[in-house]
């Protein structure tokens, strides 16, 4: 049958399969097939893979698909993949409890089903979960059981690069994924870098990865403990420092530093203007941030970022863009600025 398949070398296959299957975007219905010497990965929606992949029709075979929660619900319930640890947001703990119920007898991947127990909160940005299910412990006793923490912590992978995190301890979102990688694409080699509330690394790492000199400076200490982890993991330890500490005070060290910034604290990134001045360069490209109503999503942050940079700066607004919907009549947004020196 001819469905939407990328087409990638068989060199680049496994690579890219794996990209694709971090977003879910892999049909698991179709085979994955060989033909003369290329390689045709079914997937679900064409429309969602990014530009640097192919996407071709082509006649690959059926395959015995395998027992998906909807199947055994009866209807699609909504859930986030983060490595083997599942993500619901339901008001209601019951239909919760079925949902994670049918997704451990499923043949989806998963150790771990948690629940959202409230919203992201407090300086250091995390929210607290209901665990449903836990499966990473089931080779201890019933003693050792009642005596261990369920597993929050867990492996993803975005765009080829590895994060260890914990959901209770650290802030992060698998939605971004897209968007992180618009943002890391426009990296080029031996440019500085300074994110400022950086979490485990998932802007860092692969804008190292790229060849850029990254600082990633965080609040939360135990995402700084991650993103020295993940940095580790990814082979990047020569070019990225990571900083524990309120940004306000480490760019002391860094101002006049960077060609580049990151400002990914949406609801109140505009507090911390100022210091993002501080740090930029002679020119310095800025990401905001900003959740903003529907009426005027990029005017507010726009006006923000003139107040703290003129007249020392010009700025350029490069790219506005809606990230996602945040609530009802409420965007996630960014604002991608040029900040030349005048």
């Amino acid at each position: 049958m001819n469905v939407p398949c990328v087409r990638v070398s068989t060199d680049e296959g496994e690579a890219t399969r794996r990209a694709l299957a971090d977003r879910d975007l892999v049909d698991q219905s179709y085979e994955i097939t060989v033909h003369e010497g290329t390689l045709y990965i079914p997937v679900t929606d064409a429309s969602a893979v990014e530009d640097e992949y192919e996407v071709v029709s082509f006649d690959v075979e059926s395959r015995e698909t395998q027992t998906m929660p909807a199947d055994i619900l009866g209807f699609e319930p909504t859930y986030e993949r983060l490595g083997d640890v599942v993500i619901l947001d339901e008001d209601d703990a019951e239909r919760a409890s079925r949902i994670a119920d049918a997704i451990a007898e499923s043949d989806l991947r998963a150790e771990t089903v948690v629940n959202r127990a409230s919203k992201v909160k407090g300086e250091l940005r995390v929210r607290d979960w209901d665990i449903l299910v836990d499966d990473t412990d089931e080779e201890l006793s019933a003693d050792d059981q009642r005596l261990s923490a369920p597993s929050t912590e867990t492996v993803h992978r975005e765009y080829g690069c590895e994060f260890l995190l914990d959901i209770a301890e650290v802030y992060f979102s698998p939605r971004l994924a897209t968007e992180r990688h618009r943002v890391v694409q426009q990296v080029t080699e031996d440019e500085r870098v300074f994110d400022m509330f950086a979490g485990v690394g998932p802007f860092v790492i692969p804008m190292a990865k790229r060849g850029a000199e990254v600082v990633g400076c965080d609040l939360n200490a135990a995402a700084v403990e991650y993103l020295r982890e993940n940095v580790r993991r990814n082979g990047v330890e020569e070019r990225v420092t990571a900083r524990q500490g309120d940004v306000r005070d480490v760019a002391d060290d860094y101002e006049g530093w960077a060609d580049r910034i990151v400002m990914n604290l949406p609801h109140s990134a505009d507090d911390f203007l100022d210091t993002a001045v501080r740090l930029a360069g002679e020119e310095c490209v800025l990401h905001y941030y900003d959740i903003q109503h529907e009426d005027d999503p990029f005017g507010p942050g726009i006006e923000a970022i003139r107040e703290a940079a003129e007249p020392q700066y010009d700025v350029r607004v490069d790219t506005e863009r809606v990230v996602r919907s945040y609530a009802p009549h409420e965007y996630n947004v960014c604002v991608d600025v040029t900040l030349t020196a005048r």
